[in-house]
């Protein structure tokens, strides 16, 4: 089976954002990205999914929180290796 990978961009130094975002893309990866970092996205015409569609919460306390939730990080703190952590994963629809 196909492993579906994310890769989360949240910057505010733009620099370098666009090519480093189209390589990720043309691998098979979705972006995941923040507000900020979507709208430099669609300035360069790059598709991407933004945080909150993907985790269904929006950004709180003025923006500072945002990328903290379970969809995001049980996708990094999963041990690959272990059964019962992949079989969660999938339960929750993360990616």
């Amino acid at each position: 089976s196909t492993m579906r990978r994310a890769v989360l961009l949240s910057v505010s130094d733009r620099t370098g954002l666009a090519p480093l975002a189209r390589h990720f893309s043309k691998n098979g990866f979705v972006l995941l990205t923040t507000g900020g970092t979507g709208k430099a996205l669609t300035d360069e015409g790059i598709e991407y999914l933004p945080i909150g569609e993907y985790t269904g919460q929006r950004e709180i306390l003025d923006g500072r929180v945002k990328t903290l939730h379970p969809k995001i990080h049980g996708g990094i703190l999963a041990r690959r290796g272990t059964e019962s952590h992949m079989a969660e994963l999938e339960a929750s629809e993360i990616l």
